[in-house]
């Protein structure tokens, strides 16, 4: 793309954008550039209208029977098929439930068990930290020998022996933003004849994920970044279909059972995905996930993917451009082949000036030690945004305003 001189240039890639129609399906504060949707994606206009429906005329007027007369039981296989579309997989393949960190517990504890003479998870240091406090958990859980083998990622390939069960990464870095390549790192974990477990937190909805045609074995996501299901909404995990009949996940629940209204006392799996299920379906939260997930697929990921790399490689270029003389160093991979839809930028004072920035409003966050971080939700990002959060960059620098006492100030949430 041609990279504009001007605001009036910003706003003309604007009025070109093919999908720029997709910014009016979300509800945005007025006076606000959010780049922070690859850590919470705003709500969709449609989760009001919905989250009400849902509470007055289905809680509020059938109460119990809407389980059945609104067909609540089947609220999260509807939400896993929309989800298996965004990822490259089968709608049996997918499980929308629990959190994140739950998911990866019971993958990785079925890895293990795919994999009995297999004792170890390897990961990389770089990786999110749940995923590695949940590993460390299970390993202490299971003692006798299981350990995590956590390494640099110039050390992976190395690493991967005749020892380790499965591989689990993060597909887009959260700190970083570099992306793996998906296809490789799959096919290294099956030559040394391990598992591989990839978390796409940070990538599903904004890039491409074909998780079938890398043959990947297991995946988990969360619901609230990239694909604007709402605090804490409710995750996902797949299992290709290869391994449903030897599926022994660690964690058993009610709704993963078999016939879970027979109330059996000895559990039986569901056959197949389902027995990933565990306890009640969490119905506000999957409500407004499926409103998060519908605004993409009437998007389309490829677009998304095209408008994304667009974005971050403006905001590279700005930033080389008019802050060069201020100490930035950009931290993310400038190809974008390698690179998700987030730029991060260190410099030694990361922080007071994410605050700084914050508070002129332009959103963002940071990440330890020197991180700077730039998510670009190409659904309602806009060029000029792009223009104007450098250009506020700009004026936090030179007029030095990120070292006001206030902006040093460390939160518990940064």
């Amino acid at each position: 793309m041609t990279i504009p001189n001007s605001r009036h240039e910003a706003r003309a890639l604007d009025a070109a954008d093919p999908i720029r129609h997709a910014r009016d399906l979300f509800e945005l504060p007025e006076g606000v550039i959010y780049l922070d949707g690859n850590s919470l994606g705003p709500p969709p206009r449609a989760v009001f209208g919905e989250i009400d429906r849902v509470m007055r005329r289905e809680w509020g007027t059938d109460l119990i029977r809407s389980w059945t007369t609104h067909a609540w039981i089947d609220l999260p296989d509807r939400v896993a098929a929309m989800i298996a579309e965004v990822i490259g997989a089968n709608a049996s393949e997918v499980a929308v439930a629990d959190s994140t960190s739950v998911n990866i517990f019971k993958l990785l504890g079925a890895a293990l068990r795919l994999r009995p003479s297999r004792h170890v998870i390897l990961t990389e240091k770089e990786n999110f930290g749940t995923d590695l406090y949940v590993a460390q958990g299970l390993a202490d859980l299971l003692g006798d020998g299981f350990s995590l083998r956590v390494v640099k990622r110039t050390e992976l390939e190395s690493a991967l022996d005749e020892d380790v069960a499965v591989l689990m990464l993060t597909h887009v870095d959260f700190r970083t933003g570099e992306m793996h390549d998906m296809r490789v790192w799959t096919v290294a974990a099956h030559d040394a004849g391990a598992l591989v477990l990839w978390d796409l937190s940070h990538s599903a909805g904004a890039v491409p994920v074909d998780l079938g045609g890398c043959e990947v074995d297991l995946a988990v996501g969360c619901g609230y970044k990239y694909l604007n299901g709402g605090p804490g909404a409710p995750a996902y995990a797949y299992v290709a279909v290869r391994h449903h009949e030897e599926l022994r996940p660690p964690l058993w629940g009610w709704m993963g059972h078999e016939a879970p209204f027979d109330f059996d006392i000895g559990y039986r799996p569901e056959q197949g995905i389902g027995r990933l299920q565990v306890g009640t379906p969490p119905i506000l939260s999957l409500a407004a996930l499926e409103c998060g997930v519908a605004v993409l697929a009437e998007i389309g990921v490829d677009a998304l993917r095209a408008k994304s790399i667009e974005l971050t490689e403006l905001f590279i270029s700005l930033v080389d451009r008019a802050c060069a003389e201020h100490g930035f160093e950009v931290a993310s991979p400038r190809d974008p082949l390698h690179r998700g839809s987030q730029v991060s930028l260190r410099h030694s004072q990361g922080y007071p000036i994410v605050q700084a920035l914050i508070a002129d409003g332009v959103i963002g966050d940071f990440r330890e030690p020197d991180i700077l971080r730039f998510g670009f939700a190409p659904a309602f990002l806009r060029f000029v945004d792009v223009w104007d959060a450098v250009a506020a960059l700009r004026s936090v620098m030179e007029e030095r305003r990120w070292d006001r006492p206030e902006f040093h100030l460390r939160s518990k949430v940064t």
